[in-house]
């Protein structure tokens, strides 16, 4: 059982239909913010239920629920070739490797989720122990974001590189270009790594183009992955748009 805390979450989960909620439990399931909520499990056949303080602190992981919980299955996920197929024809996808923190997660979700991205693929990893703290942290864009599981990094890029995406990898490194000058147009796969293990050099060496992120000043280290994930996507946004 994975417990969604928070009204944002919640309804974010019934309007994805990436996972079966099976039920939800407020403080105050008749409070007037509660409307859309409401509605929403009316529309999918999800009772709504009042709690006590006491069952809700049971539950909750956190303090930021607002009184309101969802009891769900564990999330189902794509494939590569599923996400590609319900893609549009220059699609957008982004691979976050490598991240560890489901806090960093969901933030990088939500950044990459605004910035209109296609489409997200992970390792076959299982956050499903964390679900409820990456729904919070994307502010409900884990449950919206269409997203695909690959074993590898390298698996997900070369079907991709097959669908005819290209593979471009953000690093810092000398011969990166950057990316207000590099081509983010067109059908990408834009692999973002975690802070502590970054993307291996033998899959930089193999990438169709590698960006970095310029800064204005000196700083003490690179942006975390939540951050660049975010840059970079926005970027590509602009472009697109341009």
């Amino acid at each position: 059982m994975v417990v969604l805390e928070g009204r944002i979450s919640v309804e974010a989960a019934l309007r994805g239909g990436a996972r079966d909620v099976s039920e939800i439990i407020a403080l105050q399931p008749g409070d007037r913010r509660l409307a859309r909520l409401r509605a929403l499990a009316a529309e999918r056949g999800v009772p709504l239920r009042i709690a006590s303080t006491a069952e809700i602190e049971e539950l909750a992981s956190g303090q930021t629920h607002g009184g309101v919980l969802a009891l769900a299955g564990d999330r189902r996920y794509l494939s590569v070739e599923q996400l590609l197929a319900n893609s549009g024809p220059e699609p957008l996808l982004v691979m976050l490797d490598g991240v560890e923190d489901p806090y960093n997660f969901g933030a990088a979700i939500r950044g990459i989720y605004a910035a209109g991205a296609d489409g997200l693929v992970v390792r076959r990893r299982s956050w499903e122990h964390a679900a409820g703290t990456v729904a919070r942290a994307s502010a409900g864009a884990a449950e919206l974001m269409p997203t695909a599981v690959a074993e590898t990094s390298e698996e997900a890029a070369e079907v991709s590189r097959a669908a005819g995406l290209r593979v471009v990898c953000a690093a810092a490194r000398p011969d990166a270009v950057s990316m207000h000058e590099a081509d983010l147009t067109g059908p990408l796969f834009l692999l973002v790594g975690g802070e502590r293990r970054g993307i291996t050099r033998s899959f930089l060496d193999r990438a169709d183009l590698v960006v970095r992120i310029p800064y204005a000043r000196p700083v003490l280290g690179s942006l975390g992955t939540a951050t660049a994930a975010a840059v970079l996507a926005f970027e590509a946004m602009r472009q697109r748009a341009g």
